[in-house]
Protein backbone atom coordinates (compact mmCIF):
# COMPACT_ATOMS: atom_id res chain seq x y z
CA UNK A 1 0.00 0.00 0.00
CA UNK A 2 1.39 3.26 -0.93
CA UNK A 3 1.43 6.31 1.41
CA UNK A 4 -1.44 8.52 1.09
CA UNK A 5 -0.61 11.93 -1.19
CA UNK A 6 -2.13 13.53 1.69
CA UNK A 7 -0.01 12.21 4.32
CA UNK A 8 3.39 12.66 2.06
CA UNK A 9 4.56 15.29 3.98
CA UNK A 10 3.47 14.54 7.22
CA UNK A 11 5.07 13.08 10.31
CA UNK A 12 3.90 9.94 12.56
CA UNK A 13 1.60 10.85 15.10
CA UNK A 14 3.22 11.21 18.94
CA UNK A 15 4.29 7.80 20.21
CA UNK A 16 2.99 7.06 24.08
CA UNK A 17 2.87 3.67 25.77
CA UNK A 18 -0.08 2.18 28.11
CA UNK A 19 0.86 -0.53 30.55
CA UNK A 20 -1.47 -2.60 32.10
CA UNK A 21 -1.58 -4.15 35.10
CA UNK A 22 -4.73 -6.91 35.91
CA UNK A 23 -5.06 -7.44 39.68
CA UNK A 24 -6.63 -5.50 42.53
CA UNK A 25 -7.25 -6.17 45.91
CA UNK A 26 -11.12 -6.16 45.72
CA UNK A 27 -13.16 -5.50 42.55
CA UNK A 28 -15.04 -2.19 43.09
CA UNK A 29 -18.92 -2.74 41.70
CA UNK A 30 -18.97 0.04 39.57
CA UNK A 31 -15.64 -1.39 38.03
CA UNK A 32 -15.97 -2.26 34.15
CA UNK A 33 -12.10 -2.36 33.48
CA UNK A 34 -9.91 -5.35 33.01
CA UNK A 35 -8.92 -6.05 37.22
CA UNK A 36 -8.95 -9.62 38.92
CA UNK A 37 -9.12 -9.56 42.35
CA UNK A 38 -6.07 -11.16 44.02
CA UNK A 39 -6.15 -14.71 45.30
CA UNK A 40 -2.36 -14.62 46.06
CA UNK A 41 0.97 -13.36 45.57
CA UNK A 42 1.29 -11.26 42.14
CA UNK A 43 3.65 -13.28 39.79
CA UNK A 44 5.17 -10.27 39.38
CA UNK A 45 8.89 -11.98 37.83
CA UNK A 46 6.45 -13.70 35.68
CA UNK A 47 4.34 -10.59 34.46
CA UNK A 48 7.68 -8.68 33.71
CA UNK A 49 9.26 -11.34 31.51
CA UNK A 50 5.66 -11.74 29.55
CA UNK A 51 5.73 -8.16 28.95
CA UNK A 52 9.00 -8.06 27.53
CA UNK A 53 8.11 -10.95 25.29
CA UNK A 54 5.10 -8.56 24.23
CA UNK A 55 6.97 -6.04 23.51
CA UNK A 56 9.38 -7.72 21.46
CA UNK A 57 6.55 -9.05 19.15
CA UNK A 58 5.48 -5.07 18.52
CA UNK A 59 8.41 -3.83 18.26
CA UNK A 60 8.83 -3.59 14.14
CA UNK A 61 5.65 -1.32 14.56
CA UNK A 62 7.28 1.64 16.30
CA UNK A 63 10.38 1.49 13.89
CA UNK A 64 13.00 3.71 16.71
CA UNK A 65 10.06 6.24 17.25
CA UNK A 66 10.44 8.02 20.79
CA UNK A 67 7.74 7.07 23.51
CA UNK A 68 6.82 10.39 25.01
CA UNK A 69 4.25 9.55 27.61
CA UNK A 70 3.70 6.50 29.06
CA UNK A 71 0.32 5.44 31.49
CA UNK A 72 0.23 2.52 33.91
CA UNK A 73 -3.07 1.46 34.66
CA UNK A 74 -5.42 -1.32 35.90
CA UNK A 75 -6.32 -2.83 37.88
CA UNK A 76 -3.98 -1.34 41.00
CA UNK A 77 -0.52 -0.81 39.50
CA UNK A 78 0.45 0.67 42.95
CA UNK A 79 0.17 -3.06 43.92
CA UNK A 80 3.51 -3.64 42.10
CA UNK A 81 6.44 -3.33 44.28
CA UNK A 82 8.65 -0.71 43.26
CA UNK A 83 11.75 -3.35 41.92
CA UNK A 84 9.41 -4.28 39.52
CA UNK A 85 8.68 -1.24 37.82
CA UNK A 86 13.06 -0.45 38.65
CA UNK A 87 13.73 -3.92 36.24
CA UNK A 88 10.78 -2.70 33.96
CA UNK A 89 11.86 0.38 33.15
CA UNK A 90 15.49 -0.58 32.96
CA UNK A 91 14.59 -3.07 30.58
CA UNK A 92 12.14 -1.30 28.47
CA UNK A 93 15.04 1.53 27.86
CA UNK A 94 16.52 -1.15 26.57
CA UNK A 95 14.84 -1.75 23.52
CA UNK A 96 12.65 1.41 23.37
CA UNK A 97 13.63 5.44 23.03
CA UNK A 98 12.50 8.19 26.14
CA UNK A 99 11.90 11.31 25.51
CA UNK A 100 14.26 13.51 27.79
CA UNK A 101 10.42 14.93 29.47
CA UNK A 102 8.65 11.82 29.11
CA UNK A 103 5.87 12.28 31.42
CA UNK A 104 5.48 8.79 33.63
CA UNK A 105 2.13 8.15 34.63
CA UNK A 106 1.21 5.59 37.26
CA UNK A 107 -2.01 5.10 39.07
CA UNK A 108 -2.03 4.69 42.86
CA UNK A 109 -4.98 2.85 45.43
CA UNK A 110 -4.71 4.90 48.83
CA UNK A 111 -5.52 1.40 49.94
CA UNK A 112 -2.49 -0.33 49.19
CA UNK A 113 0.40 2.34 49.46
CA UNK A 114 3.11 2.91 52.26
CA UNK A 115 5.10 5.99 52.10
CA UNK A 116 8.57 3.60 51.56
CA UNK A 117 6.84 2.12 48.17
CA UNK A 118 5.85 6.23 46.54
CA UNK A 119 9.63 7.11 47.07
CA UNK A 120 10.61 4.02 45.37
CA UNK A 121 8.36 4.91 42.05
CA UNK A 122 10.02 8.08 42.42
CA UNK A 123 13.22 6.37 42.34
CA UNK A 124 12.10 4.03 39.52
CA UNK A 125 11.65 6.77 37.10
CA UNK A 126 7.46 7.34 37.81
CA UNK A 127 7.31 11.56 37.88
CA UNK A 128 3.40 11.34 38.28
CA UNK A 129 0.56 9.79 39.71
CA UNK A 130 -3.11 9.34 39.42
CA UNK A 131 -4.56 8.71 42.97
CA UNK A 132 -8.33 7.12 42.38
CA UNK A 133 -9.51 8.91 45.38
CA UNK A 134 -13.35 8.59 44.29
CA UNK A 135 -14.30 10.94 47.39
CA UNK A 136 -13.21 11.88 50.67
CA UNK A 137 -16.56 10.56 52.11
CA UNK A 138 -16.88 7.96 54.32
CA UNK A 139 -20.28 6.86 53.66
CA UNK A 140 -19.34 7.25 50.31
CA UNK A 141 -16.14 5.35 49.65
CA UNK A 142 -18.06 2.49 51.41
CA UNK A 143 -20.76 2.41 49.19
CA UNK A 144 -18.30 2.69 46.11
CA UNK A 145 -17.01 -0.37 48.13
CA UNK A 146 -13.83 0.68 48.03
CA UNK A 147 -10.92 -0.47 50.63
CA UNK A 148 -9.45 2.75 51.58
CA UNK A 149 -11.40 5.65 54.03
CA UNK A 150 -11.14 9.05 53.97
CA UNK A 151 -7.70 9.11 56.28
CA UNK A 152 -6.63 6.65 54.26
CA UNK A 153 -7.11 9.08 51.01
CA UNK A 154 -5.52 12.08 53.00
CA UNK A 155 -2.23 10.09 54.02
CA UNK A 156 -1.84 8.82 50.15
CA UNK A 157 -1.83 12.14 48.51
CA UNK A 158 0.52 13.89 51.74
CA UNK A 159 2.70 10.46 51.46
CA UNK A 160 2.68 11.04 47.72
CA UNK A 161 4.21 14.78 48.10
CA UNK A 162 6.69 13.95 50.49
CA UNK A 163 7.66 11.27 48.13
CA UNK A 164 8.69 14.19 45.72
CA UNK A 165 5.70 14.29 43.30
CA UNK A 166 4.72 17.33 42.26
CA UNK A 167 2.62 16.50 39.34
CA UNK A 168 0.00 14.19 40.11
CA UNK A 169 -4.07 14.16 39.34
CA UNK A 170 -6.43 13.05 41.99
CA UNK A 171 -9.21 10.54 40.39
CA UNK A 172 -12.79 11.95 41.78
CA UNK A 173 -16.53 10.98 40.88
CA UNK A 174 -19.72 12.96 40.94
CA UNK A 175 -23.28 11.66 40.95
CA UNK A 176 -22.57 9.18 43.69
CA UNK A 177 -26.01 7.07 45.13
CA UNK A 178 -27.90 9.61 47.26
CA UNK A 179 -25.01 12.33 46.54
CA UNK A 180 -26.27 16.00 46.94
CA UNK A 181 -24.54 18.76 45.63
CA UNK A 182 -23.40 19.95 49.02
CA UNK A 183 -21.60 16.66 49.39
CA UNK A 184 -19.94 17.07 45.48
CA UNK A 185 -18.83 20.07 46.55
CA UNK A 186 -17.26 19.12 49.71
CA UNK A 187 -15.08 16.20 48.01
CA UNK A 188 -13.51 19.28 45.47
CA UNK A 189 -13.02 21.22 48.35
CA UNK A 190 -10.65 18.62 50.29
CA UNK A 191 -9.45 17.33 46.82
CA UNK A 192 -8.18 21.33 46.23
CA UNK A 193 -7.03 21.99 49.83
CA UNK A 194 -3.83 19.48 48.51
CA UNK A 195 -3.11 21.91 45.59
CA UNK A 196 -3.24 19.68 42.60
CA UNK A 197 -2.26 20.04 39.49
CA UNK A 198 -4.95 18.04 37.78
CA UNK A 199 -8.09 16.69 38.76
CA UNK A 200 -10.25 13.82 37.20
CA UNK A 201 -14.15 14.82 38.26
CA UNK A 202 -16.40 12.48 36.20
CA UNK A 203 -19.81 11.00 36.98
CA UNK A 204 -20.67 7.52 38.06
CA UNK A 205 -22.30 5.63 35.43
CA UNK A 206 -23.83 1.85 35.89
CA UNK A 207 -21.77 -0.05 33.11
CA UNK A 208 -22.62 -3.74 31.85
CA UNK A 209 -21.18 -6.59 33.50
CA UNK A 210 -20.98 -4.61 36.97
CA UNK A 211 -22.60 -5.06 40.03
CA UNK A 212 -24.05 -1.58 40.22
CA UNK A 213 -25.65 -2.20 36.75
CA UNK A 214 -27.28 -5.72 38.25
CA UNK A 215 -28.25 -4.16 41.81
CA UNK A 216 -28.51 -0.24 40.41
CA UNK A 217 -27.98 1.93 44.28
CA UNK A 218 -30.24 5.19 44.30
CA UNK A 219 -28.53 7.46 42.19
CA UNK A 220 -29.22 11.50 41.77
CA UNK A 221 -32.12 12.44 39.69
CA UNK A 222 -31.08 14.09 36.11
CA UNK A 223 -31.66 17.55 37.59
CA UNK A 224 -29.41 17.07 40.88
CA UNK A 225 -27.02 16.03 38.96
CA UNK A 226 -27.28 18.69 36.43
CA UNK A 227 -27.06 20.93 39.84
CA UNK A 228 -24.13 18.79 41.17
CA UNK A 229 -22.35 19.97 37.38
CA UNK A 230 -23.24 23.28 37.61
CA UNK A 231 -21.91 24.00 40.85
CA UNK A 232 -19.26 21.89 40.56
CA UNK A 233 -17.99 23.29 37.34
CA UNK A 234 -18.23 27.23 38.86
CA UNK A 235 -16.35 26.27 41.86
CA UNK A 236 -13.45 24.54 39.93
CA UNK A 237 -13.26 27.74 37.56
CA UNK A 238 -13.18 30.17 40.38
CA UNK A 239 -10.36 27.94 41.85
CA UNK A 240 -8.47 28.82 38.39
CA UNK A 241 -9.04 25.30 37.16
CA UNK A 242 -10.25 24.42 33.74
CA UNK A 243 -11.70 22.08 31.73
CA UNK A 244 -9.84 20.62 28.88
CA UNK A 245 -11.83 17.84 28.67
CA UNK A 246 -15.22 16.61 29.27
CA UNK A 247 -14.30 15.32 32.91
CA UNK A 248 -10.46 16.29 32.79
CA UNK A 249 -9.53 19.62 34.76
CA UNK A 250 -5.99 21.30 35.18
CA UNK A 251 -4.12 24.48 36.13
CA UNK A 252 -2.65 25.93 32.99
CA UNK A 253 0.48 23.92 31.43
CA UNK A 254 -0.77 21.16 34.26
CA UNK A 255 -2.93 18.61 31.50
CA UNK A 256 -1.99 15.34 30.87
CA UNK A 257 0.42 14.94 27.96
CA UNK A 258 -1.01 11.03 27.96
CA UNK A 259 -4.54 12.00 27.96
CA UNK A 260 -4.19 14.28 25.06
CA UNK A 261 -2.49 12.09 22.92
CA UNK A 262 -5.86 10.09 22.70
CA UNK A 263 -8.23 12.87 22.49
CA UNK A 264 -5.39 13.65 19.35
CA UNK A 265 -5.85 10.49 17.98
CA UNK A 266 -1.97 10.01 18.90
CA UNK A 267 -0.58 6.80 18.37
CA UNK A 268 0.36 4.11 21.74
CA UNK A 269 1.41 0.99 22.15
CA UNK A 270 -0.17 -1.54 24.65
CA UNK A 271 1.51 -3.86 26.73
CA UNK A 272 0.05 -6.16 29.26
CA UNK A 273 -3.54 -8.28 29.84
CA UNK A 274 -6.05 -6.67 28.61
CA UNK A 275 -4.58 -3.40 26.72
CA UNK A 276 -5.53 -1.51 23.44
CA UNK A 277 -3.12 0.22 21.39
CA UNK A 278 -3.47 2.09 18.12
CA UNK A 279 -0.45 2.43 15.52
CA UNK A 280 -0.10 4.23 12.79
CA UNK A 281 2.34 2.35 10.26
CA UNK A 282 4.90 4.09 7.63
CA UNK A 283 2.39 2.87 4.63
CA UNK A 284 -0.30 4.60 6.00
CA UNK A 285 -2.69 1.55 7.72
CA UNK A 286 -3.65 2.66 10.54
CA UNK A 287 -4.49 -0.60 13.12
CA UNK A 288 -5.80 -1.09 16.51
CA UNK A 289 -4.90 -4.00 18.74
CA UNK A 290 -5.50 -5.64 22.10
CA UNK A 291 -3.96 -8.13 23.91
CA UNK A 292 -4.92 -11.34 25.53
CA UNK A 293 -6.92 -10.22 28.18
CA UNK A 294 -7.09 -12.69 30.93
CA UNK A 295 -3.80 -12.25 33.07
CA UNK A 296 -2.97 -16.37 33.55
CA UNK A 297 -3.77 -16.45 29.88
CA UNK A 298 -1.55 -14.10 29.44
CA UNK A 299 1.09 -15.00 31.68
CA UNK A 300 1.61 -18.41 30.18
CA UNK A 301 0.88 -17.45 26.06
CA UNK A 302 4.30 -18.05 24.48
CA UNK A 303 5.24 -15.01 22.06
CA UNK A 304 2.73 -12.63 20.62
CA UNK A 305 0.02 -11.56 23.30
CA UNK A 306 -1.92 -10.05 20.48
CA UNK A 307 -5.31 -11.52 20.74
CA UNK A 308 -6.98 -9.41 17.59
CA UNK A 309 -6.01 -6.11 15.29
CA UNK A 310 -8.45 -4.42 13.13
CA UNK A 311 -7.27 -1.73 10.63
CA UNK A 312 -9.05 1.74 10.79
CA UNK A 313 -10.26 1.49 7.34
CA UNK A 314 -10.18 5.06 5.38
CA UNK A 315 -14.16 5.47 5.57
CA UNK A 316 -14.03 5.16 9.23
CA UNK A 317 -11.23 7.15 10.34
CA UNK A 318 -12.76 10.96 9.99
CA UNK A 319 -15.89 9.51 13.02
CA UNK A 320 -12.77 7.69 14.55
CA UNK A 321 -10.69 11.09 14.78
CA UNK A 322 -13.82 13.27 15.99
CA UNK A 323 -14.95 11.11 18.44
CA UNK A 324 -11.67 11.76 20.32
CA UNK A 325 -11.02 15.53 18.80
CA UNK A 326 -14.58 17.18 20.22
CA UNK A 327 -14.02 15.84 23.37
CA UNK A 328 -10.92 18.68 23.94
CA UNK A 329 -12.96 22.24 25.29
CA UNK A 330 -10.28 24.04 22.66
CA UNK A 331 -10.65 21.51 19.88
CA UNK A 332 -8.07 21.17 17.19
CA UNK A 333 -6.68 22.96 14.52
CA UNK A 334 -7.97 21.78 10.65
CA UNK A 335 -4.63 20.79 9.78
CA UNK A 336 -4.43 18.17 12.28
CA UNK A 337 -7.24 15.82 10.93
CA UNK A 338 -4.72 15.23 7.79
CA UNK A 339 -1.95 14.47 9.81
CA UNK A 340 -3.74 12.08 12.01
CA UNK A 341 -5.98 10.39 9.53
CA UNK A 342 -4.28 10.83 6.17
CA UNK A 343 -7.27 12.10 4.76
CA UNK A 344 -7.46 15.64 2.97
CA UNK A 345 -9.63 17.76 4.66
CA UNK A 346 -12.30 18.02 1.66
CA UNK A 347 -13.20 14.77 3.35
CA UNK A 348 -15.44 16.24 5.89
CA UNK A 349 -15.36 20.29 5.24
CA UNK A 350 -18.90 20.30 3.62
CA UNK A 351 -20.32 18.85 6.72
CA UNK A 352 -18.13 21.25 9.13
CA UNK A 353 -19.24 23.83 7.22
CA UNK A 354 -23.16 22.73 7.43
CA UNK A 355 -22.15 22.22 11.43
CA UNK A 356 -20.89 25.99 11.50
CA UNK A 357 -23.62 27.60 9.70
CA UNK A 358 -25.86 25.66 12.99
CA UNK A 359 -23.35 27.18 15.38
CA UNK A 360 -22.37 23.50 16.54
CA UNK A 361 -18.60 24.55 15.32
CA UNK A 362 -16.46 27.44 15.57
CA UNK A 363 -14.95 29.01 12.65
CA UNK A 364 -11.68 27.79 11.05
CA UNK A 365 -10.94 25.35 14.26
CA UNK A 366 -12.18 21.60 14.35
CA UNK A 367 -13.62 22.62 18.02
CA UNK A 368 -17.17 22.59 19.16
CA UNK A 369 -18.95 25.96 20.66
CA UNK A 370 -20.98 25.47 23.85
CA UNK A 371 -23.95 24.39 21.86
CA UNK A 372 -22.12 21.82 20.25
CA UNK A 373 -20.93 20.56 23.46
CA UNK A 374 -23.80 20.07 24.50
CA UNK A 375 -25.19 17.80 21.63
CA UNK A 376 -22.50 16.49 20.86
CA UNK A 377 -23.58 12.89 20.53
CA UNK A 378 -26.05 14.21 17.72
CA UNK A 379 -22.95 16.31 16.45
CA UNK A 380 -21.02 13.09 15.81
CA UNK A 381 -23.45 11.25 14.39
CA UNK A 382 -23.27 13.10 10.98
CA UNK A 383 -20.30 11.45 10.17
CA UNK A 384 -21.60 8.15 10.64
Amino acid sequence: MGLPEAWQNCALPPLSLYIHVPWCVKKCPYCDFNSHALTGEIPEDRYLEAIMEDLASDLPLVQNRSIQTVFIGGGTPSLMSPRFYENLFRRLRGHLHFTDDAEITLEANPGTVEQHRFHGFRAAGINRLSIGIQSFNAKSLRVLGRIHDDKAAHKAIATARSAGFDNFNLDLMHGLPDQTPEQAIADLKAALAWEPPHLSWYQLTLEPNTEFFSRPPPLPDEDQLWEIYRQGSDYLNQQGFADYEVSAWSRPGKASRHNLNYWMFGDYLALGAGAHGKITLRDGEIRRFWKTRQPEAYLNRIGSRTAGCQAIEPDERPLEFLMNALRLTAGVPENMFTERTGLPLDTVAVKLEALRTQNLLEPGRIQTTELGQRYLNSLLERFL
